[in-house]
Order: structure tokens, then sequence, then C-alpha cells
């Protein structure tokens, strides 16, 4: 079997190098990248590919910008594998994910998703352990015994508790994919819309414990660009009505609770208030509590 990766770009040429690196410096032979630019303004990335002499990877260039949605659908246009993922292009891969993967895939070949474990690394690639991600980790299901499938319900309510997945490191089958499309108008929570559509429509999710993948976190990152502004939060308030209405036409009452609360979206905006008044940012005071109370 062979791994799809697919990259789609937009960003820091120098993190998306060192990302490329870490697929380069894989274990295992079992995979082919597709990278896809989404006409990023940097002449050196185009200049990179044209020097890397390896015909498992492929690199394209977008006519136009399509934007975060519509670069992960041409990606996916573009897969032919069974199992594929959307690699970050900041992140890094560790030497043993496609072959964690792969064996994994050889005691559950009928998963729709696989989350191994993760490292969270800062802007100069050292491991760190923010508030969100330590309660992430609490969050997660216990892999102590090994790795474990989760679906139904209970899957779905765990997430809209608290989304504890790192979506550039998740695994996919790529029947599933097709069948669940992304929705539009939610580009900054698209990854956790498509998983819990995933899991509405009977698809599982195992949960590997071998550590594998480092997740970036990073200021210029879009996600972290658009939290104090509100748009974010804005954003993840009409989603969680969304899935509200998607989990009550399932019969899933917990989940479509766990939807309408959202706590840990509401406790994260409230971290985050201290900055902004000390910024005496009305605007993002504001939108912050907006999301706190509404």
């Amino acid at each position: 079997m062979t791994l799809d990766i697919l990259l789609p770009f937009w960003g820091n040429p120098d993190y998306l190098f060192a990302t490329v690196e870490s697929v380069l410096a894989q274990d295992c032979d079992s995979w082919r990248l597709i990278v896809v630019d989404d006409q990023y303004p940097d002449d050196r990335v185009p200049e990179y590919f044209e020097k890397l002499v390896d015909t498992r990877v492929t690199y394209l260039r977008n006519e136009v910008n399509l934007g975060i949605t519509d670069n992960y659908r041409r990606c996916l246009e573009l897969a032919t594998e069974d199992y594929l993922l959307f690699l970050g292009c900041d992140d890094i891969m560790h030497p043993n994910y496609v072959s964690t993967i792969l064996r994994a895939l050889e005691v559950s070949p009928d998963v729709d998703m696989i989350q191994p474990e993760v490292d969270v690394i800062d802007a100069d690639g050292e491991i760190t352990h923010p508030l969100g991600d330590r309660i992430k980790n609490l969050l997660r299901p216990s892999t102590r015994q090994g790795a474990r499938i989760i679906y139904g319900e209970s899957a779905a309510a765990s997430l809209l508790n608290g989304n504890w997945l790192y979506w550039p490191s998740i695994t996919f089958r790529r029947e599933t994919l097709l069948r669940t499309p992304f929705r539009d108008g939610f580009p900054l929570i698209q990854d956790l819309a498509l998983e819990i559509d995933i899991l509405a429509a009977g698809g599982t999710l195992l949960v590997e414990p071998t550590r594998c993948f480092s997740y970036r976190r990073h200021e210029s990152s879009a996600s972290s660009a658009k939290l104090l502004d509100g748009s974010r939060f804005e954003g993840e308030r009409r989603y969680f009505e969304v899935a509200a209405e998607v989990m009550s036409a399932n019969g899933w009452r917990s989940a479509e609770l766990a939807a309408k609360l959202h706590l840990t979206s509401r406790l994260y905006a409230l971290s985050l208030l201290p900055e902004a008044i000390r910024t005496h940012d009305r605007a993002a005071i504001t939108a912050l509590l907006t999301h706190c109370v509404r």
C-alpha cells in the first residue's frame, strides 16, 4: 500500500522546505508527495522543486489563488491511493509516520480516519505545551491499552466538547472523503466539520498511540491570525449551529448538546480576554465576550 501525502501550500517557504525534507526522510518508501502551491508569491518555492530530483514528489502551482477549502478540494482530486493525508505546510513528519500508519492499517484495514500521537512545536521547532494542547491531551481517549477505534455518538460528542484531533496528522480513507465533501463557509474549522460529518455518516476513527508527527503552532498561522479579531469564533459559532442540526437529525442528543454548548471553544475565547484587555483592543474584547456568552 502507498500513502498519498497531499500538501496544500500557502505560507512560509522555509517551513515548507523543512516539511518536504521530513517526508523525504521517511523510513518507508511507500508514499508519494503532491505539493499544490496556491499562488504563493515567492520564487524560491518553484526553484526549490525544480532542483529536487525525486520521482515520488510532484509540484503543481494553481493558475489562480483558490483559497483554503478549494485548494484542499484540488489536492483531493489529485489523489489516487486508498489512503491520504493533507499535510500542513509548516508541520513535520517524524521518520516513522508512514510506516506507523501502514502498520495500523494492516491491523485495522477498514477505518476511515487514523489519528496518531503528536508533538506540538513552536515557530523554532522546539517542543511546547500551550494550555490548549494540554487540554487536548486530557480530552483525547486513552490509548494506554493500545490503539482503539471510536465511532458514533460518543465519538462525535467527544470532539464537539473539545476537538482533540490534529488535522494535518490524520490519515483518511479516500473513498470516505469522496462521499463526504468539504463544507463551504468554514475555512478555519473545516477540519472538525469534515470529521463530524464522517462520524455522522457511520465512519470510524482509529486513535493510534505511536508518536510520529510534530504539529507546529505559531502566530503567523491562519487560525492564530484570526483569534483576536473575532472572525475565527464567529465562524465556529455558525458551524456549531450546523453541527447541532446534524446531530439532531441523527438522534444523537448528547452530541447535539455538546455542539450547542461548545464549552472548550468558549473557554478558549475566555482565555484570550486578558491579552485583548492588555492591548485595549475593544473590538477583540467585544468579539471574545460575545463568543463566551452567546
